[in-house]
């Protein structure tokens, strides 16, 4: 059995998907706290994802490295577009302004803090553009309870 020496080129391909991946990712967190801050007021959908996008353009720029910036950007764009729908119904059903954005920021963290294992940013963005769609669908209003079972 022959061992090969990996070479730099390999490494540097390696680097370069890691490293899109953690800018892809952390751009989603960033969409995801920026939307659940921004989501309840009216044209929301649209200053969440311009300020998402340029806060993760941003942050990859400076702490990733310049060549993922652009991932940076359309991370927080997906994040910000899903997470804004998701506020704006949970606020229609009833749910508070308050306890929403403190759990969609504490969200934002989780999605960042796991942004950095390998790959996972990307399964990020890929499920919340599924979440988005799933949300495009619509769906009942208010949650009915057993109400519905009372009606004879």
């Amino acid at each position: 059995m022959e061992f090969r020496r990996i070479g730099p080129s390999t490494l540097l391909a390696v680097g370069l998907w890691y490293w899109l991946g953690v800018a892809l990712g952390l751009g989603v967190a960033l969409g995801t706290v920026v939307a659940g801050l921004i989501a309840p007021v009216r044209a929301g959908v649209f200053l969440a994802s311009t300020m998402a996008a340029a806060a993760g353009y941003g942050l990859a720029l400076v702490f990733v490295a310049p060549f993922a910036a652009l991932s940076g950007a359309a991370g927080g764009v997906a994040g910000a577009v899903a997470i804004a729908q998701l506020c704006r119904r949970t606020l229609a059903r009833g749910g508070t302004r308050g306890a929403t954005g403190a759990l969609i920021f504490f969200l934002g963290l989780v999605v960042g803090g796991l942004a950095f294992v390998p790959a996972l940013g990307y399964l990020e963005a890929g499920l919340v553009v599924l979440l988005t769609l799933r949300l495009r669908r619509g769906g009942a209003g208010r949650y009915a309870g057993l109400r519905t079972l009372a009606r004879d």
